[in-house]
């Protein structure tokens, strides 16, 4: 008697690059976060802010992106299949950045970044009417775990405000919707014209709104290698992030999204000495493995295992 031999579950050498790449990117974004909350509470407004992030990045793609992605697809890096999709992507985008550094603000690193990822179990909740897809019970489940986590983080006793509660909620709405521009867009563009359209938007808007909310002190040297350093690494976490997805599927990558929460709760501690008590780390690893728990099961769901030979077993 032979039996059939299961594959090891090991993961793909491409695949183990992807994820090496995806939290190389999550920590440099959480450096971008890190400086937005440094600025934040010296007194700059967001949208000053979400100025310099954006224009840079854009400069950046401007002077290497936009020349490669012409030489290599042989068009404009402005031709869009979607353009109004991309041009409200890009609106959401800014709005997304300028709530969730209004969030940090107010709220620790870890606990923003905490409520932030209940963003893909609210996509999960509204997929089935504004996506169209089916329903599982699989995905509720996930969904009221992860709102327990949640309010455990930002329970009535806890060090959070209840604007910063509010405006925390609202980010993660926000980050929703993103998702699902993003679903959308990537259906209809490369991602790198979608990367460059969401700088485009940005620095634009930003641009328009920014003589209103400019900071009247003169910045130090230090506050604006600060202000430069929000491009820099926003530019480079989300190359990172875009690699990643060149080397693993969404479904490996997944799971690993929440480590950021690991390289927020560090920054947070090194940078601003804010550590989160036991309760609320209980409440982010209930979100995180509510998120991680759903991501495993809608691997194996798009994946399944060949249904067996009975004729191998002779």
């Amino acid at each position: 008697m032979s039996s059939a031999v299961l594959p090891h579950p090991r993961i793909a050498p491409s695949h183990k690059l992807g994820i090496l790449f995806l939290i190389a990117g999550l920590w440099t974004l959480s450096l971008l976060d890190t400086a937005g909350k440094l600025l934040a509470l010296a007194g700059y407004h967001v949208v000053m802010i979400a100025w310099m992030r954006y224009t840079i990045n854009l400069l950046f793609m401007a002077a290497t992106l936009a020349p490669l992605y012409q030489r290599r697809h042989g068009r404009s890096i402005l031709r869009s299949n979607r353009l109004g999709l991309q041009l409200g992507r890009g609106a959401l985008l800014l709005a997304s950045t300028l709530i969730f550094f209004s969030v940090l603000k107010i709220v620790p690193l870890a606990e923003g970044t905490a409520m932030n990822f209940c963003a893909p179990l609210i996509v999960l909740a509204i997929s089935p009417w504004l996506l169209g897809e089916r329903s599982y019970l699989s995905r509720w489940i996930a969904v009221l775990v992860g709102f327990t986590g949640m309010l455990i983080v930002i329970r009535p006793s806890g060090d959070i405000p209840p604007h910063g509660v509010a405006l925390g909620l609202v980010s993660a709405l926000t980050m929703a919707f993103m998702s699902i521009l993003n679903r959308k867009a990537s259906q209809a563009d490369n991602p790198i014209v979608t990367l460059f359209y969401g700088a485009l938007v940005g620095s634009v808007l930003s641009t328009l709104m920014v003589p209103f909310f400019w900071s009247a002190h003169t910045p130090t040297a230090i506050e604006l290698a600060i202000l430069v350093s929000t491009g820099i690494t926003s530019t480079i976490g989300h190359f990172l992030q875009n690699t990643a997805y060149r080397h693993a599927e969404a479904s490996v990558l997944t799971p690993f999204f929440y480590a950021q929460i690991i390289s927020a709760s560090g920054m947070g501690w090194l940078v601003f000495g804010q550590f989160p008590d036991s309760i609320t780390v209980l409440g982010i690893a209930i979100i995180c493995a509510s998120g991680i728990g759903i991501a495993y099961i809608e691997h194996k769901r798009a994946h399944p295992l060949p249904p067996a030979d009975p004729m191998e077993a002779v």
